[in-house]
Formats: C-alpha cells, sequence, structure tokens
C-alpha cells in the first residue's frame, strides 16, 4: 500500500495524504469503487488508483469532486475510465484558470513540473451537478449541494450503509470542515452562509454520522457544531 488507509466501516475507507493533509474517501460497493476528490498530481493519483485496487478488488468507477481546489481535483485525470461528478463552477474553473490553479500549487509548495503534467492531462468532467445520486449496487450514494461556505458549490457526498451492513452514516464534507487547521477563508468563501450550509450537512447526516473533513481528523456532530459556531463568530465580526 503506498497510503494508510483509515477503515471507517466494512465498505468506506479514507487516507490522508502526506502533501497538503488532504482526504481522500473510498466506497466500494457491488458493481464499483467510488473516489471523493483526487490528490494534486498524477503521481499521487496513480498511488491512489494502485491502492483502490488493492483495498476494493476493482478500478474507480466514479469520482465526486467536492470543490476546485487544486488539491482535490488535479488527479482526477489519471482515472480514465471513471466518471467525474462535479459541480459547474468547478467545470468552469478548469477549463478557464489553469494559471490561477498552477499559481495556488506552487504557492502551497506543489512540485512545477508535477502540477504542469497534471493540468496538461485534464479532462473535462462529465457530469456537471449540484444533487446527483450514485447507484454502486448495495446502496446508492448522495451528492448534495447544501450551500455556500469555503466555495460558492461545495459538494457534500453522503454514504448509507450496505444493504448487509449495520454501519453508521459517513459524510464526506470536503472543506465545509477542516480539523488539522481552522477553516480555509479566501475570496472564494461565503462565511456568512456557511454555518447555516453546515447546520444542513448535520441534518442530513444525523447525530451519530461520522463526518470525514478534508484536512485533518474523522469528526462527530458535535465537532461540525463547534466550527460552525466559530464560523458563526466570524462572520459576525466581519466588516459590513
Amino acid at each position: 500500500m503506498h497510503f494508510t488507509w483509515e477503515r471507517l466501516t466494512r465498505s468506506v475507507y479514507r487516507c490522508r495524504l502526506p502533501f497538503c493533509d488532504v482526504t481522500i474517501g473510498l466506497i466500494r460497493g457491488a458493481t464499483g469503487a467510488l473516489l471523493v476528490d483526487s490528490g494534486t498530481t498524477l503521481a499521487e493519483a496513480a498511488a491512489i488508483a494502485a491502492d483502490v485496487a488493492e483495498l476494493a478488488q476493482c478500478q474507480v468507477t466514479c469520482i465526486v469532486l467536492t470543490h476546485k481546489h487544486f488539491d482535490h481535483v488535479l488527479g482526477s485525470s489519471l482515472f480514465a475510465g471513471a466518471e467525474v461528478y462535479c459541480a459547474p463552477d468547478v467545470i468552469e474553473y478548469l477549463s478557464s484558470a489553469t494559471a490561477q490553479i498552477r499559481d495556488d500549487a506552487v504557492r502551497h509548495g506543489a512540485n512545477a513540473a508535477e502540477i504542469d503534467r497534471a493540468i496538461a492531462a485534464l479532462r473535462r468532467p462529465q457530469h456537471a451537478i449540484y444533487d446527483a445520486m450514485i447507484d454502486l449496487g448495495d446502496r446508492s450514494v448522495t451528492i448534495a449541494h447544501l450551500g455556500r461556505g469555503h466555495t460558492g458549490s461545495d459538494l457534500v457526498v453522503i454514504v448509507p450503509p450496505a444493504d448487509d451492513e449495520d454501519g453508521r452514516v459517513v459524510v464526506f464534507t470536503g472543506d465545509l470542515v477542516e480539523e488539522s487547521a481552522d477553516p480555509a477563508l479566501d475570496a472564494d468563501s461565503d462565511v456568512a452562509a456557511w454555518p447555516a450550509t453546515l447546520d444542513r450537512v448535520l441534518a442530513a447526516g444525523g447525530t451519530d454520522a461520522i463526518y470525514v473533513p478534508g484536512h485533518g481528523k474523522v469528526v462527530d456532530a458535535e465537532f461540525v457544531r463547534r466550527q460552525r459556531d466559530w464560523l458563526s463568530r466570524k462572520a459576525g465580526s466581519a466588516p459590513g
């Protein structure tokens, strides 16, 4: 194995990539494997693909990109046979802002040559969606846009237990929730809307769900509530 995969339920995993502490999610289904986000480089993505083949005994069939930032999207083109789902804004960004993507990645310490390779290989995602259901044979995984926050078009992935297991619901939040640092706020963020979006994330997952941030350790509903409250204070102190 190239990375350390944490088993969240019998058929749901996640790993934390060394670069930027990005979380990658894996849902193994009866008819395929769904990946949540794809890493920064083609080399990272190739290592992820090899790990998935060992863990899931199949290839990646679907990828959900939770938002547009480089550390979550640039590995996606390695998975040539996978159907890629993302918000329409992400497709537009990948098509029109490659210079900005490159600058952002290099500024965060990525290898420029590796970023150039990933950008050159970019393929247009096939599915521009805000909400969708993906059938993995033994369950239907929900993709939902629950409101603005880290960006204007964050997607969450809600994974119910498979038909033959009693596991908990798992919610991959992307960067709507971060554990290893405070939530990242930049020009893409809507701090005023973010707390209400987290309320909807909590409603979708429930009190007992496993919440998987875009960066950091797995958390529970109480952690998400605390982060919501932190963002509420930030929104209240922002200049009008």
